[in-house]
């Protein structure tokens, strides 16, 4: 238990790329909430994110399985959890083609243990909230035209992915009214997730809303995604591999800015609606190469002998390639198995309905996220 009066939040997931994120920000901007993070440190999952949050009295960290009932039960109980904000979810493409039932179990079943456990803690019947909870019965239409965070709200992250793949025409755009399509294992268990969180919402009158996002990029992402490996493989003198053509387009949001925007929703969005949070970043993948390239060409300049980690062996410095930009790394390799052509996200909803706007373009979260890696691979102090 926590020693203050705060509201206490259950956020799964935090320990991976945008939860870890989300908390510092999270814990900085609102003193009256406490998080408890529920994670199972899978292999995107590392406590040194959220390092700086370790000593945070309002912080508690239990390493577990969304899918273990009897301890999502207890987390509940012991902790009065008076909120969800549910990140946890296998989410590497690459992976659930290789190995798709665990993107089943864990985005799909563990997605249904969550909110079932929070219906069953939360409300005595559909509809109808404890007193501590809620105080009152209410119809189906009156909890739904309830905008704010007065009954325990359930947030599920999701992501663009379920709407499938988009046209090359830029006015071709997903909005929350595009029907789902998902054309990998990874976002068929988002989509099923997100049809899971709806049901409970329609059937049961649960206080929930949705968010789905495009592509994050920023500090604290894991070393297989595509913007940390070109940065890594660049200082290492590596190939960059590059999927395809490169001509794959996908818009690109500053990790801080969907934070931002989790927030907004969470506290202000309608209850059962869905919002879209997209950056307006449009880029291929060889446009994001070309950036990352140009910078670290100028910032980090091949020859310099401070490309790599300070504990970078003295025999892999010897392997690299005599070369003059790091452009020449590029590599093309076999495109991956149902890659979709482009994603895009009208995010209009959120920007008209609650206030949203990016703080980041590209150009400068890229910056800001190339010397992060820099720091973290021992380039830079």
């Amino acid at each position: 238990m926590f020693n203050n009066n705060n509201k206490t939040i259950l956020v799964t997931g935090c320990a991976g790329f945008i939860g870890s994120n989300f908390v510092p920000y999270f814990l900085d901007f609102y003193l009256n909430y406490n998080l408890v993070n529920l994670d199972l440190l899978t292999y995107a999952g590392d406590l040194e994110n959220l390092k700086e949050c370790e000593a945070n009295p309002r912080y508690k960290f239990i390493k577990g399985d969304i899918c273990n009932r009897e301890l999502v039960e207890f987390i509940f109980s012991e902790y009065d959890i008076k909120g969800v904000i549910h990140f946890a979810a296998e989410s590497h493409v690459d992976n659930s083609i290789k190995n798709p039932g665990v993107f089943v179990q864990t985005n799909v079943n563990g997605t249904f243990t969550l909110i079932d456990v929070a219906y069953k803690y939360w409300m005595e019947k559909p509809f109808t909230y404890k007193k501590r909870y809620g105080n009152e019965a209410l119809a189906s239409s009156s909890l739904k035209d309830d905008t704010k965070v007065s009954f325990p709200r359930f947030h599920h992250i999701s992501t663009d992915e379920v709407y499938g793949t988009l046209s090359l025409d830029p006015n071709d755009l997903f909005t929350e009214k595009t029907p789902y399509a998902p054309n990998s294992p990874y976002s068929a268990s988002k989509a099923s997730s997100d049809m899971i969180i709806r049901a409970y919402n329609e059937t049961y009158g649960l206080n929930t809303v949705i968010t789905n996002c495009s592509n994050n990029y920023g500090p604290k992402q894991h070393d297989e995604k595509l913007i940390p490996t070109i940065i890594r493989n660049a200082l290492l003198g590596n190939p960059i591999p590059i999927y395809g053509d490169g001509k794959n387009i996908r818009d690109w949001l500053y990790v801080l800015d969907h934070c931002k925007g989790i927030d907004l929703v969470y506290h202000n969005g309608k209850n059962g609606d869905t919002y879209n949070i997209g950056g307006r970043n449009e880029r291929t993948n060889l446009q994001i190469v070309d950036r990352i390239r140009e910078i670290l060409d100028k910032e980090v300049p091949l020859g310099t002998g401070n490309l790599f980690p300070a504990n970078q062996k003295a025999e892999d410095k010897s392997s690299v390639p005599n070369i003059k930009s790091y452009k020449e790394l590029i590599t093309f390799v076999e495109d991956r198995a149902g890659h979709d052509r482009r994603y895009a996200i009208d995010a209009s909803k959120l920007e008209n309905e609650l206030g949203w706007k990016a703080d980041e373009n590209f150009d400068t979260g890229i910056v800001k996220t190339i010397e992060w890696y820099l720091k973290k691979y021992g380039v830079k102090k």
